[in-house]
This record gives C-alpha cells, structure tokens and sequence, in this order.
C-alpha cells in the first residue's frame, strides 16, 4: 500500500477482513481465540441449566489466553490480569471458564500434548479458580509458571525505547504509515486534534505521567491502526502526545478504539451503563484495576471510544510452547487469575456459595466437574470442524 494516501472506511475493511481471515487460518489455536461468536452461537443453544449459573459479576466475556498478561497500574506496578475488555458484561463467570477451558485445550491440541494433558488442565483450572475465589487479598496465590514469569520479567524491565522500537519501530516522535499504521484523513485528525483539547482527556495523560496540571498536553502524530482481528469497519487510532512540564519532555502513546456491542449475554436484571465505552470502562475497573485506571471513555466522531495509554509493561501472553508440567501449572494460575477478578466483586458468603458450586461433582476426585469436561469437548469439536472448512475457504480465495 503506498504510504501517503488514507483508506476509507470500505479499504480498511477489506483489507482488515483479509488479514483476520490470514490470522485465524494459521492455527486451530488462533481460529478459536479470533472466532468469539461460534462460542456464544454454541452457549446460546444450550437449555437452560446445562452450566451452573453464577452470581452476576462483570466478566472478560472473552476469556482466552491472549486475554490475559501483564498490566502496570498507574505507578508502573505489573500484575498478570485480565487484559480483554471488548465482550465485558455483567454476565455468568461460569461463561468465563468455559472459553478458558476451550483455549487452553486449543493450546494443548496445537502443542501435540496427549488427550490426558487437557484433561489434567481442566482438572486444576478448576482448583485454580476456586482457590482464586478464597478471597482478593488472602496470600499471593500460587507460584508463577515458567512461561508466566518470563513474560512478566520481561514487562517488569521495559521502558518507553521498548514500546517505541516495538509499536513504533524508532524512537524519533513519529507514527511510521505502512502496513500497521495508515494515514488519516481530514475528518480523523482533525476529531483527534479536538480531543486531545478536553480537560478530562489532558487530566489523565498528566496524571498517568506524574505532571502537574500546569504541563502541555500536544498530539503531534496519529493514525488509523491496523489490527489482525480488529473489528471490521470500526475505528481504531494510535496518538503520539508530548507532555511538557517541570523542564522535562515525555512521549505517550494512546489506543483508541471504538467499543462494539457485546456478543456475551448478559445477567437477567444486570444494569449496566447504556454507553458502549462506558460499559468497556465499568468492566475494566471491575476486573483488572490495573487498566481501569487507565482507561477513560470518550466520544470520537460520534461514536463511542475507549481511550488508554499503552504501558510498556503492558504485553500479551503469549505461549510459543507448552511443556506437559508447564501446561498444567498454567491453566491453575491463569484461572487463579481469573478467580481473584470474579471473586473481587462478591462478598465472602457470594464467593464461598460460588466456590461450593464450581468444585460440585468432582467430590475430591482428580477430575473436572463433568459440566465443564462435556462443553470443552464438544466445543473442541465444533472449533476443529469451523477451523478446516475456514482454512478451506481461505485456500480457495488465495488460489484465486
């Protein structure tokens, strides 16, 4: 694509179709993580009963392992959390466990791990998430598996050179347009430049950045981001800022992205902000605190847009390999994860009569609750079937 020249709305899409479509043909594994509604079309056809039924609580709604991974707060403090928000509703948490469960046996199918690693998976993912509902503040929960301490010493020692080489691929104060970041148009840049103007949009850059509010907040570059698995035709721009103040000068990159309507059904009787950037917002404080705080919605070009600064801290976990103990060491503290952002939003008799319910059936065996055995299953199935017949019709187009 030449590097001058913007794309409408109908190029970007197009375009955005072909490369998701490219993404989720790579793998089973990639196929599930990109393909969120075969899992609602699944769980909507199940009667009624077939999962526990939770007490409402925001959930990720999209809960996979590319979902979660290291987060800073606002004081530069890393956390593995929750990092998903786009299907975040006030929901069922068992909804949550399920996609989990269907990730991590994706995960296991694609490292050629025997049939007996998932179900040793899903068997401590359930004494994981359990343990993750004890309580939000008792102990440090279990120890980090390899895979998961990697990624996170690596956030741990990363600044903003890091963040520049990798989003930016420099460090000079510049957005390079190419095959990630294409231009804007007048429209788009100028919304981008008024936004930038609102004091609650400045107060959060300045306070995310420890300057005072007599500090300059300036956009000196932006463009449209192109994304794998972004959703098709809605907005999505990186900013570049330049805070001035206290005689320092400091670059800030900020995601904006327009915030969807969710595909996870929500709780009967749940209330929830009307506004889709405020529900993404209310979710993100409900779960990972570390990106809440992080998080501001706003309006841009009329739509509904959730605003955040990228940390470098902030990285995705990516597994390149799982070893038979490492897999099942990480589906434990992943659903510990989990678990502590559920159980953070219940009182102690809500979490303890949840927990009861999640471990029901298992009865001390060294077994999953067949409930969440049966749906991994027959998920796997349904995805592995979706997966060939994707990969199917993405050979077709490319030989033509």
């Amino acid at each position: 694509m030449p590097e001058t020249k913007s794309y409408g709305p109908e190029e970007r899409a197009a375009v955005l179709e072909r490369q998701r479509t490219l993404k989720m043909a790579r793998s089973a594994h990639a196929y599930v993580r990109g393909n969120t509604l075969q899992f609602y079309d699944w769980l909507d056809g199940l009667a009624r009963g077939t999962l526990p039924e939770g007490p409402p609580v925001w959930i990720c709604g999209d809960c996979h392992l590319g979902s979660l991974g290291p987060l800073a707060d606002a004081d530069g403090r890393v956390d593995i959390q929750v990092r998903d928000l786009d299907q975040t509703v006030i929901g069922n948490p068992t909804h949550d466990l399920v996609r989990l469960g269907l990730s991590l046996a994706s995960a296991a199918r694609g490292y050629d791990l025997l049939g007996v690693v998932t179900a040793r998976m899903l068997e401590e993912m359930v004494r994981g998430y359990a343990q993750g509902l004890a309580g939000p503040e008792t102990g440090e929960g279990p120890p980090e598996p390899d895979v998961v301490r990697t990624v996170r010493q690596r956030a741990v020692g990363r600044e903003w050179k890091h963040l520049a080489r990798e989003r930016l691929k420099d460090v000079e104060p510049s957005i390079p347009l190419g095959r990630k970041f294409w231009a804007l148009d007048e429209a788009e840049r100028g919304a981008l430049s008024d936004l930038f103007e609102h004091e609650r949009v400045r107060s959060l850059v300045l306070a995310l950045n420890g300057r005072g509010e007599e500090s300059e907040v300036r956009l000196i570059d932006a463009a449209y981001w192109m994304k794998g698995c972004s959703p098709l035709g809605f907005l999505r721009y990186a900013a570049l800022v330049r805070i001035n103040g206290g005689g320092k000068r400091r670059l800030a990159l900020v995601d904006l992205k327009e915030a969807v309507e969710p595909a996870a059904p929500t709780a009967p009787g749940a209330e929830m902000p009307d506004d889709l950037a405020d529900r993404v917002v209310a979710g993100a404080r409900a779960l990972p605190p570390n990106l809440g705080e992080r998080m501001l919605p706003v309006r841009l070009l009329g739509k509904p847009v959730v605003m955040r600064e990228l940390a470098p801290q902030d990285l995705k976990l990516d597994v390149e390999q799982f070893t038979r103990e490492e897999a099942v060491r990480s589906a434990h503290y992943l659903a510990h994860v989990v678990g502590r952002a559920h159980g953070r939003q219940m009182d102690e008799a809500t979490r303890s009569g949840w927990r009861r319910e999640v471990l029901r059936g298992t009865d001390g065996r060294e077994q999953a609750p067949n409930w969440l055995w049966s749906s991994v299953v027959e998920l796997a199935g349904r995805h592995e079937v979706g997966y060939l017949q994707h990969s199917r019709r993405y050979a077709t187009v490319e030989a033509a």
